[in-house]
C-alpha cells in the first residue's frame, strides 16, 4: 500500500507536535506534489485577518503545498484552549470521530499526503466514549510520536509508545523535542529513549528560544514515505 499519511501524536501538550508536523510537511513535499496538514481538533484561537483560528492551524497551511477549505484541514476550532471535549461543551458543539474522519477522506481525494496532527498525548478524549486514538485508529496512518525532552519525559514516552501500540497502529517513528534548556542529561535521555522505543529517532530538534523555521529541520524519512 502506497504511503498516503501520518498521524502525529506527543507526550503531552506543548511538546512541539505544530512544529514536527511542519518540519514533516516541508520533507515530504520534497518527494510528494501535494501535501497538507490537518488538525482535527484545534482549542484556542487568536484572531487573524478579521478571522478567529488557531496558531497551529496557520503554521501547518504555511508549510502544506495544498490550500484546502477551513472545514477540511480543521473541521473543529474551538474558541477556549482546553481539552478538546471540555471546550466542545463549552462552545457548544459536539465532537465526534465520523465527523472528523469524513473530513479526512474528503483530504486523502484532494492529497497525495496528509498530515495529522492531535492534539495533546495519545489518549485525549473528544466527548463521552470516544478519544483521539479512536479517530487515529480508523485513519490507520503510522505514527509520529514527538517526545518533549524534559525531566519526565522517558515514562510519558515509553507508555505512548505502549498506547499506540496497544491500539494496533505502528510507531513510524519519534521525533525529540528539547523544550526544557535546563534539562540534566539530555543526551543520556535522548540513548536512553534510542534503546527502548521500539521506533527508530527522525530527528532532534535542539533548543531554541524562539521558535525555529520547520522548513530548517532535518528528519530522516522511513523509505517507504520518499
Amino acid at each position: 500500500m502506497a504511503f498516503d499519511g501520518c498521524f502525529v501524536t506527543g507526550t503531552d501538550t506543548g511538546v512541539g507536535k505544530t512544529l514536527v508536523s511542519a518540519a514533516l510537511l516541508h520533507t515530504l513535499a520534497r518527494h510528494h506534489r501535494r501535501v497538507v496538514g490537518m488538525k482535527p481538533v484545534a482549542a484556542g484561537l487568536i484572531e487573524h485577518r478579521g478571522q478567529w483560528v488557531s496558531e497551529d492551524v496557520l503554521a501547518l497551511r504555511a508549510a502544506s503545498t495544498l490550500a484546502v477549505p477551513a472545514e477540511l484541514d480543521n473541521p473543529v476550532a474551538l474558541p477556549e484552549p482546553l481539552a478538546p471535549h471540555i471546550a466542545a461543551e463549552r462552545a457548544g458543539r459536539v465532537v465526534t470521530v465520523a465527523g472528523l474522519l469524513a473530513a479526512h477522506r474528503e483530504l486523502r481525494q484532494r492529497a497525495d499526503v496528509v498530515v495529522v496532527e492531535g492534539a495533546g498525548g495519545w489518549r485525549v478524549p473528544l466527548n463521552d466514549r470516544e478519544t483521539l486514538a479512536d479517530l487515529a485508529r480508523d485513519i490507520g496512518a503510522p505514527v509520529v510520536l514527538v517526545v518533549g525532552l524534559r525531566l519526565g519525559c522517558l515514562n510519558h514516552a515509553l507508555l505512548s509508545a505502549d498506547a499506540i501500540r496497544a491500539d494496533g497502529l505502528p510507531l513510524a517513528g519519534w521525533v525529540a523535542n528539547a523544550i526544557d534548556p535546563d534539562m540534566a542529561c539530555m543526551e543520556e535521555n535522548i540513548a536512553t529513549l534510542r534503546r527502548w522505543l521500539p521506533a527508530p529517532l527522525l530527528g532532534t530538534v535542539r533548543w531554541h528560544a524562539e521558535s525555529p523555521d520547520p522548513g530548517s529541520i532535518a528528519l530522516n524519512l522511513p523509505d517507504a514515505w520518499q
